[in-house]
């Protein structure tokens, strides 16, 4: 037996649940699925009740407890009625449940030890028409269940646990990864866990599958696997370009030196204030930290308000001439939209190259604004007309602390807090940061793959 394959063996012993657990399971289904039926039996309209997800296709890890029970309801029931009924059941399934909301409304809770999703949806006649996204679902399982067996889902269990511990499992959008359904349809395309770990060292995005050949539909995305029950779905849409490569490396570097710790998750050791200094002395960089009250949201909701507003913070301080090295934004109670800059302060004046002379109208409005102006010229460098005016902001803490931040592309509920008031860390003091955040710090100053 191989390393490669002495450690797959192990890792798949450790993350296979055993007989007592899916007894377990099993009677948690049954019970949670009688209750729905009782309460299903009061309700006006027909329903059926299906189970979904992992734990009904075996690819569920050891530990890892989530049952996800749909109740389908008639093509034609309008959508208050679906999420009125659908509520209905999920609170006389699971009386100590409580309500979420993903498209329409549902009931999570829990029974014997399992998290439960009790999820309303419509029973369409295929996904093609489905009117909400969870409608899709009954037939990614239908799908799956066909053409997995004990060895395919074994090696499924092995990729989920080594996304997860890779730290690209999961397709919230904080996390922006593989979601289990295209973990398992990777899986099955592949067919097996070392043949796609093998064909992912070698991508070279963008990639594109199609299990089933639809070759309709075209996608931009650097990972394409086209649902094979929705021709016009990449289930891979969420994955972003940063873990499609994450998978890549790791792939490599488990295929090359076999080991299971690849396979277990991990945080850094958190940074202290001292470290985090120090980093910053070695850097000789100028860092500079917008901090505000985290606006009250699901990360599905939160993290791409983050992200838009970093990127539109970096974006000015580029413009303005800072040259950012590399951001990060990170959240808890608080907020942090951190950029590192190479450029610290800049001259009180900036250049403003006009048209070349021989282009007349422009050339001479371009003179004309400026002749009266306080500013050096203009003059000629070249066949162009040339100023030197005074710079807005010298500094990105001016910048940052003007209504020029407000200016920039923010998330909206990401202004709003701002607009309440917000914390500008400068140089050395995002170490302050490091006893809220000394591991998304570490994750910043001591980086990997």
């Amino acid at each position: 037996m191989s390393d490669f394959e002495s450690v797959v063996a192990r890792v798949a012993d450790r993350v296979t649940p055993d007989a007592a657990e899916r007894e377990r399971l099993r009677a948690a289904v049954d019970d949670l699925t009688a209750r729905v039926r009782d309460a299903v039996a009061e309700l006006p309209v027909d329903a059926d009740v299906v189970q979904v997800g992992s734990t009904a296709r075996g690819t569920w890890l050891a530990d890892d407890r989530d049952i996800d029970l749909f109740v389908r309801f008639p093509a034609d029931l309008a959508r208050a009625d679906l999420e009125r009924h659908g509520l209905a059941v999920g609170r006389a399934a699971l009386p100590d449940g409580h309500e979420e909301y993903a498209e329409h409304p549902y009931v999570t809770g829990e029974i014997r030890g399992f998290d439960v999703d009790l999820v309303p949806c419509y029973d369409v006649a295929d996904a093609a028409a489905i009117q909400s996204a969870v409608d899709r679902t009954p037939f990614h399982d239908a799908y799956l269940q066909e053409r997995l067996d004990d060895a395919l889902a074994r090696d499924v269990r092995l990729f989920k646990a080594f996304l997860t511990g890779i730290g690209a499992y999961g397709s919230d959008l904080r996390t922006r990864g593989f979601s289990g359904y295209l973990s398992e349809l990777l899986v099955l395309e592949y067919g097996g866990f070392e043949p796609l770990l093998r064909a992912a060292a070698d991508w070279h995005p963008p990639v594109r599958l199609d299990p089933e050949d639809h070759g309709t539909a075209t996608f931009d995305d650097p990972l394409v696997v086209v649902d094979p029950t929705d021709p016009e779905r990449n289930v891979a849409a969420v994955c972003s370009a940063e873990n499609v490569a994450r998978l890549q490396h790791y792939a490599r570097e488990l295929l090359d030196t076999p080991r299971e710790d690849l396979f277990v998750p991990s945080d850094p050791a958190p940074l202290d204030a001292a470290a985090v200094r120090a980093h910053l002395d070695r850097r000789g960089s100028m860092p500079v930290a917008v901090v505000f009250e985290a606006p009250d949201l699901v990360d599905d909701q939160l993290y791409p308000q983050l992200r838009k507003s970093l990127h539109g913070v970096a974006d000015e301080l580029d413009r303005r001439g800072f040259a950012p090295l590399r951001s990060a934004t990170f959240a808890a109670d608080r907020a942090v939209l951190l950029v590192e800059l190479a450029v610290g302060e800049l001259a009180s004046v900036e250049r403003h190259a006009g048209p070349p002379v021989h282009v007349r109208e422009h050339a001479t409005g371009f003179a004309d604004a400026y002749a009266d102006r306080d500013v050096y010229g203009p003059f000629l460098d070249g066949d162009r007309y040339v100023v030197e005016r005074d710079r807005e902001f010298t500094t990105p803490a001016e910048l940052l602390r003007s209504d020029a931040l407000f200016d920039v592309a923010l998330g909206a509920h990401v202004e709003t807090a701002l607009d309440d008031g917000y914390d500008l860390l400068i140089g050395d003091e995002i170490a302050t940061l490091a006893d809220d955040f000394g591991v998304p710090l570490a994750r910043y100053f001591e980086p990997t793959p």
